[in-house]
């Protein structure tokens, strides 16, 4: 298969992932959140990371120690930004629902994402490939802005059928600077590619397996912000007893496959974005959040969040319809 092809195909499925990881936030009871949270993060961001990179590299620890620290330690520091912009997510998602929470962070986190790292790139501005970046980002954040539009009108007609005062406004700030914070995920993918670059150039690492060393880097950073804030509040609510709690197998099921599911999304985004070359952070990511924000969609269809909402539904469809030719776009920016 042609590299081009096959890096499309990566993010497609990384999409999957993305798109579906969110659904074990549902099932978080009778655990508490902070307990859930802990579980959650340390699976997706240290577990399934370094048992993935160490089976594909298995000098992991020196490729990483021969980088430059001022390198690591950015990178971390990024991955310490966007974990508190997860932490957000997940408060987002328990006010507002699946739908206006993705929305709103995928179309931030994919837009500025993908711009950040466009002018860290020495000649960025020349490249033919600019103009239809920059259309592609343009549409895509259009697009959000449809589904988050829907998603709110979504919220207040359900509101307004069981006489509850809406709380979408509180959950959109938070959202919104949940999206803000996520992009930083992305940003610091790009700037830990000197540790990728170093496997591939003195260790001989496959270019697709190098940028598992980037994450690994990254999600350090990621751990230390969500890891830590989860213990912060187990010992301020003092639950720990909650890890013992009776008929809690379903939620550490979900804690464990959503963290599967989310670092798998990375891992695959990560070789895709691998193949695309220099660009591959500026094209591949908004491709994947873009189609992760119509699979979660499908998903919260299916779980009854749409219900009773045409209106809002239909605009719901003619924003993912604007997102998927922003993605059509950014695609051929690839080639």
């Amino acid at each position: 298969m042609d590299n081009s092809l096959l890096a499309i195909a990566l993010v497609i499925l990384a999409s999957f992932f993305q798109g579906t990881f969110g659904l074990g936030m549902k099932y978080m009871s009778p655990l508490k959140w902070e307990a859930w949270w802990l579980v959650h993060a340390f699976v997706a961001m240290i577990a399934v990371p370094n048992i993935w990179a160490l089976l594909a590299i298995p000098n992991l620890f020196e490729i990483i120690n021969s980088a430059e620290s001022s390198v690591v330690w950015k990178a971390a520091f990024y991955g310490f930004l966007w974990g508190i912009g997860g932490i957000l997510f997940g408060v987002s998602v328990e006010k507002t629902g699946i739908s206006i929470t993705y929305g709103i962070v995928m179309g931030l986190a994919a837009s500025m994402g993908s711009i950040i790292p466009l002018f860290q790139i020495d000649g960025s501005l020349s490249n033919p490939s600019f103009p239809y970046i920059l259309l592609g980002v343009l549409l895509l954040l259009v697009g959000v802005a449809v589904t988050a539009v829907a998603g709110v009108k979504r919220d207040h007609l359900k509101a307004d059928e069981q006489n509850e005062k809406s709380n979408v406004l509180l959950g959109v700030l938070i959202a919104v600077l949940s999206g803000i914070l996520s992009a930083f995920l992305n940003v610091g993918f790009a700037n830990a590619s000197p540790v990728a670059k170093l496997a591939t150039n003195e260790f001989n690492i496959d270019a697709q397996d190098a940028s598992l060393s980037a994450w690994v880097v990254v999600l350090l950073g990621a751990f230390i912000m969500n890891g830590g804030y989860a213990l912060i509040r187990l010992i301020k609510n003092k639950s720990f007893s909650s890890f013992g709690t009776e008929k809690s197998g379903k939620a550490y099921m979900w804690a464990v496959l959503s963290g599967i599911f989310w670092f798998a999304a990375l891992g695959v985004y990560g070789q895709g974005a691998a193949l695309m070359g220099n660009l591959g952070p500026v094209i591949g990511w908004p491709i994947l959040l873009g189609l992760a924000l119509i699979i979660s969609n499908i998903w919260a269809y299916r779980s009854g969040e749409w219900k009773n909402a045409r209106g809002p539904f239909k605009l719901l469809l003619f924003g993912l319809f604007i997102l998927i030719v922003a993605i059509c776009i950014l695609g051929y920016s690839n080639s």
